[in-house]
């Protein structure tokens, strides 16, 4: 916290004006750290935690300009769980030093849980997850909270209950899969033609995949529009 205190005595009109005195403590300094990383290097990936590991006396400043810190130098990483930053205080244009205080942090946002166990394949319910605070330093890449909607996903992967789910979990849904027999629909123009295909793999909406032509055998490429029909061009 700060401290500012004034020397006891009333001043006479021969006495020098008083200094005040600003004592910048642990809990002020580590606010200040906080702030200028927040603002700097972490920005809006979450609500940025300090804890300092190394005891920091209280520093006494005459100065009555405000107290600036600087960050000089941090790992090239960042903001990472455990890291040393350098710092200087400076008190309007006077340099009060430079330090070094090594630190661990945690950034907090909201993120997706998972509320049971998640299979391969599933696709994504809002009964399936909650939202939950979670430090994210080591979560790369977690699912937004305001991510599109779920009924267009489904799980890439098993997750456990509890687990948050990140961006790698998640595929857009399959609406073909391999094996299944679809329509092809070729469209020059106005007109259309159709004909029966196999897929030969999974395909999401929107997706271009390899299907066979059943009498034929012929293998193209078609572009997934339904759980039925793949647009293609011959």
């Amino acid at each position: 916290m700060w401290i500012s205190s004034r020397g006891a005595g009333a001043s006479t009109p021969a006495d020098p004006p008083e200094r005040s005195a600003t004592v910048l403590d642990e809990v002020a300094l580590r606010v200040l750290l906080t702030e200028v990383l927040q603002r700097d290097h972490v920005g809006d990936r979450g609500e940025l935690e300090l804890t300092l590991m190394r005891h920091w006396p209280p520093l006494t400043i005459t100065n009555d300009a405000p107290i600036e810190l600087r960050v000089l130098e941090l790992p090239t990483l960042g903001v990472t769980a455990h890291f040393i930053a350098r710092f200087e205080l400076r008190a309007g244009d006077q340099s009060l030093g430079v330090w070094q205080m090594p630190v661990t942090a945690r950034i907090w946002r909201e993120v997706w849980v998972a509320r049971r166990p998640l299979r391969r394949g599933e696709l994504l319910t809002e009964t399936d997850r909650a939202v939950e605070r979670r430090d994210v330093l080591a979560l790369p890449a977690p699912w937004p909270v305001s991510a599109p909607d779920e009924s267009n996903w489904e799980l890439a992967e098993n997750l456990p209950a509890g687990a948050p789910l990140l961006s790698r979990h998640l595929r857009p849904r399959t609406r073909v899969r391999r094996g299944q027999l679809v329509e092809a629909v070729v469209r020059p123009g106005a007109r259309g033609v159709s004909l029966k295909v196999v897929a030969l793999e999974d395909g999401a909406a929107g997706q271009v995949i390899r299907v066979r032509n059943q009498q034929s055998r012929r293998e193209f490429r078609g572009m997934v529009e339904n759980e039925t029909t793949v647009r293609v061009s011959l």
